[in-house]
């Protein structure tokens, strides 16, 4: 018997035909949508006459445009109204479950779906989002899918793809102290760069990987694309499992122990060979922050901006008003947003109330908290850590997309820098003329409360 990986396990069990040299028509599992890009798929299905194969299979949720303040009123945006009104209008007529604004599950796609155990190991899920990857963290294969897509899986609940090749990172040894998984998934894109991935779908592998909570596992897959992978995965163990007993939408009782045992059969088999391997030191691995307008564009915080000749480099260091040869450390920023599906969970805002406890934010930053999910907004009040913020001046703002990507309100000024916790740090991507660094909650806590960027290390007790 040949030795398969978890990718090959997970994909070959859902293919439901295949096209000899070509494509192959696999099964989904579950579908997640949200208000930005079903609109149009939904059109598509209705003008053909065309029904949804299985409503029951889709999770829907309001999330990429939703104001992050007064979600109790009407929204002021024209075009984010209509979307959601929209949204909610094709619900109802299909019977997809819908949580829209205000709803107690609702939040982003990416962070909901997991803490109420919609996403399992062993399933094929998708969504009209690119950070879908994020699902990979349970030993799913998840991965974002265009308006065409979301429109074949509506009318079938297959979609037609060629395999991809496959792909695994092993990290060992143990992280120092400061070191997030944020800064781990930073690292790795800007050792290996954007593109990477291209074409492979990739397996997280190593005792740093092992060690992390799934919190952390999550913020790593969720940026698998951004190293041009398909997707990222990460291979189920008791840690997974344990995350996901009692969640609303998990198995129970003989349901929950039929589905561990297949779940402990998909981690990759010994000797398993991969297309291409990649492996690091966690030793090696520092706080990181970007100096780019890409997230490879990466340097440990304590390093100069290399120098490049090339003349897309020139023009992302223009962008960002930076100089090869130069330290972030100090640079003065006043904005910090911290949220986003890569890091807008419970944990990471422990984290930053953590450091902020008993400090104040500088009088120069807006710093904006935005929960994944009105769960996590619960968590955060419930746990005491929203008088943390309060008390040091931070403004907590209620669950969406946010800042991430300036869909709503919620956007930097034209030149201001921004310390953020999100995935993307592209040109005009959180607001026009703004520039991003992106780094880990722990970094954006402390930028907020120096007012610039510090030696994380130096400040850990």
């Amino acid at each position: 018997m040949s030795k398969k990986t978890l990718f090959d396990k997970v994909w070959d069990s859902h293919v439901v035909s295949s096209i000899e040299n070509g494509p192959q028509i696999l099964y989904i599992d579950r579908h997640l949508i949200h208000e930005v890009t079903s609109p149009q798929a939904f059109n598509e299905l209705e003008n053909r006459g065309i029904p949804i194969f299985r409503p029951n299979q889709i999770v829907a949720t309001a999330d990429h445009n939703t104001p992050t303040l007064n979600q109790d009123q009407p929204i002021k945006d024209t075009l984010s109204r209509k979307q959601l009104e929209q949204l909610s209008e094709n619900c109802k007529k299909n019977n997809i479950t819908l949580y829209e604004l205000g709803h107690k599950y609702n939040g982003i796609v990416h962070v909901m779906a997991p803490e109420l155990g919609i996403t399992q190991p062993g399933i094929t899920m998708v969504c009209g989002d690119s950070h879908t990857s994020t699902h990979g963290a349970f030993g799913a294969i998840a991965f974002g899918i265009g308006t065409s897509q979301v429109a074949q899986v509506f009318a079938s609940q297959c979609l037609l793809l060629k395999k991809p090749k496959s792909l695994r990172v092993i990290v060992n040894g143990k992280l120092k102290k400061g070191v997030l998984p944020k800064d781990v998934i930073l690292y790795i894109i800007s050792k290996l760069g954007t593109n990477s991935g291209t074409g492979y779908f990739c397996e997280y592998a190593g005792s740093v990987f092992e060690n992390m909570s799934m919190e952390g596992r999550m913020t790593v897959c969720n940026m698998s694309i951004e190293m041009g992978a398909r997707g990222g995965m990460i291979a189920p163990d008791e840690t997974t499992f344990e995350y996901i007993k009692e969640r609303e939408f998990a198995p129970k009782g003989e349901d929950f122990e039929k589905q561990l045992a297949y779940w402990k059969t998909l981690p990759s088999d010994e000797g398993a060979v991969f297309d291409k391997e990649y492996t690091f030191e966690a030793g090696d691995i520092e706080p990181m922050v970007t100096y780019g307008t890409n997230p490879g564009m990466g340097i440990k915080i304590t390093e100069s901006i290399p120098l490049e000749d090339n003349a897309s480099f020139q023009k992302s260091l223009k962008y960002m008003d930076f100089k090869a040869g130069e330290r972030l450390i100090d640079k003065p920023i006043n904005y910090v947003f911290i949220g986003s599906c890569t890091n807008s969970r419970i944990e990471d805002f422990r984290v930053a109330a953590n450091y902020i406890k008993g400090k104040q934010k500088a009088e120069n930053v807006t710093a904006w908290l935005v929960p994944g999910s009105k769960q996590v907004e619960a968590q955060i009040i419930a746990e005491g850590l929203k008088d943390i913020f309060d008390e040091a001046g931070f403004e907590l703002r209620q669950p969406g997309c946010s800042a991430c990507l300036a869909m709503n309100d919620d956007k930097i000024p034209q030149g201001e820098y921004c310390v953020s916790t999100s995935n993307r740090n592209f040109e005009g991507r959180q607001g026009q003329g703004s520039r991003t660094i992106l780094a880990s909650p722990l970094v954006a806590a402390a930028t907020a409360v120096e007012g610039k960027i510090i030696d994380i290390t130096k400040h850990l007790n």
